[in-house]
């Protein structure tokens, strides 16, 4: 072990006997012993001991500690250097008889309205405030101590009642201000919910107005397409009029020029007549077989007989073609025959 604590030891023990010697049934006795602080440790290990006198030392403060030796009956701190005393020494619910005499003392501990076992208290020679030293009066005798404490009993009891209402009020001005921060607290979640609220319908009137819009482009689209397809049906009939319209001038163009020209043979005049009528013929063929208007009712009947006449052609390529050759050998014949007479 080693020495400090050693000294520690065989000091707590010193005092442990030394108050051992200081208590005497009931009673400890610890006047003008020199004392700075209460030995608070050493009188727990005495419960019995219910009278404590601690005059006439030089105390200045009593550790919170103290309030625990609830035991106490009677105690005697008068003639020290006291300015205050421990905040919970209501605890001391047993005490009867506390002298105070000749202290520094100013206020109480508001818990000492919780000392309801009191009957006799000394406040004398201390430097109270006004209210307190007038509810404590003069202390001069017995009589006196007794009213002593019935009065600061009651003027702590108010100062306790004040306390508590000033608690209560502090407590409902807090739960007050939890209350409106509580509905601030929903108002603001309030107005988060319609926000995200009206942000989810402004983003659904958003995707429906581009629904319209892309619906709207497509009929849009879908229109021009027919209107281009009309047009070109349009300008497909106007070039077959057109078309149609230049054969028939070009054929009274044709008549005209040969009226004053009497000298050309009719063989030549019919010829041409014919070719501009094949060309008329075959111009408003190809209007109605490569241009939009074949699906027209008047292109069905050219249509038509332009299919039978190349179907007309087609089975005619074999006649003519055995026509040639009897012709080749018929002619192949003709030309041995003369070459035979001849020799």
């Amino acid at each position: 072990m080693s020495k400090s604590s050693s000294s520690s030891s065989s000091s707590s023990s010193s005092k442990v006997l030394h108050l051992k010697d200081k208590v005497s049934g009931n009673e400890a006795d610890l006047a003008l012993c020199n004392l700075t602080e209460v030995p608070v440790r050493e009188l727990a290990l005495f419960p019995k001991a219910t009278v404590v006198d601690l005059s006439c030392n030089n105390i200045t403060s009593i550790p919170p500690e103290f309030c625990s030796l609830i035991h106490l009956v009677k105690v005697d701190l008068s003639k020290n250097q006291l300015t205050c005393l421990p905040d919970d020494l209501g605890n001391l619910v047993n005490l009867q008889h506390l002298d105070l005499y000749n202290n520094k003392l100013t206020v109480l501990p508001v818990s000492f309205s919780q000392l309801r076992s009191l009957k006799w208290l000394d406040l004398k020679d201390n430097p109270l405030e006004p209210d307190l030293a007038k509810a404590a009066g003069d202390c001069l005798d017995e009589k006196q101590c007794k009213q002593c404490a019935t009065k600061v009993l009651h003027h702590m009891r108010a100062i306790q009642d004040d306390v508590d209402r000033a608690r209560e009020k502090r407590l409902l001005k807090e739960k007050e201000l939890g209350r409106k921060k509580e509905v601030k607290q929903r108002e603001r979640e309030a107005r988060e919910k319609e926000a995200r609220k009206r942000e989810k319908a402004e983003e659904k009137e958003k995707r429906r107005k581009e629904y319209n819009a892309q619906r709207a482009a497509l009929a849009a689209k879908e229109q021009q397409k027919k209107k281009n397809e009309e047009k070109k049906k349009k300008n497909g009939q106007a070039a077959g009029m057109v078309l149609m319209s230049n054969v028939l001038s070009a054929d009274k163009k044709v008549v005209v020029e040969s009226a004053p020209k009497p000298r050309r043979s009719l063989v030549g005049l019919l010829f041409k007549l014919l070719l501009l009528l094949l060309l008329g013929l075959a111009g408003v063929a190809a209007s109605c077989r490569l241009t939009e208007l074949q699906r027209e009712a008047v292109c069905v009947p050219i249509n038509a007989a332009l299919d039978d006449g190349l179907s007309w052609a087609r089975e005619q390529e074999g006649v003519v073609r055995q026509l040639v050759q009897n012709l080749s050998t018929a002619a192949k014949e003709f030309l041995e025959s003369t070459q035979t007479s001849k020799n």
